[in-house]
């Protein structure tokens, strides 16, 4: 799973809003390295171990001859309280990294295959995924 080698902050403060009503990204929004991208079309936040399943998804489709690159990392560490601990007593510890995801996103791009190969790759990757998503061409 894709994780930051050093954080400045253990724990961010909780963005409250909606990520399915932010105004569309501005950046990553174009192919740049494949011929096919898997674009978001909603807004939401992906957890590392949904984008490593996403990945792996896609890898598995598109065999060895297909070069795939993934165009965000997650940064942004989330925390959780244990099971059944009640209310209070501070905030809990840090379990993962995730990213948020706003609408016009390219999460990744894949090429050296056949476009029905990559098309079929990468939709398998967005089934993965919390957001919905696109597969555009270049």
């Amino acid at each position: 799973m894709l994780t930051p080698k050093k954080v400045k902050y253990r724990k961010w403060q909780t963005s409250r809003t909606d990520m399915t009503k932010v105004t569309p990204d501005t950046r990553g929004i174009s192919i740049s390295f494949g011929s096919f991208g898997l674009k978001a079309i909603s807004g939401g936040r992906i957890r590392s171990n949904q984008l490593e399943s996403a990945r792996k998804a896609a890898h598995r489709a598109i065999g060895k001859t297909g070069r795939m690159w993934i165009r965000v990392f997650p940064d942004r560490p989330f925390t959780a309280k244990p099971a059944e601990v009640g209310m209070g007593k501070g905030k809990g510890d840090p379990q993962g990294y995730c990213l948020d995801v706003r609408p016009g996103r390219v999460l990744f791009e894949v090429d050296g295959t056949t476009p029905a190969i990559a098309k079929e790759a990468l939709r398998k990757a967005g089934t993965k995924l919390p957001v919905s998503t696109r597969v555009v061409a270049r």
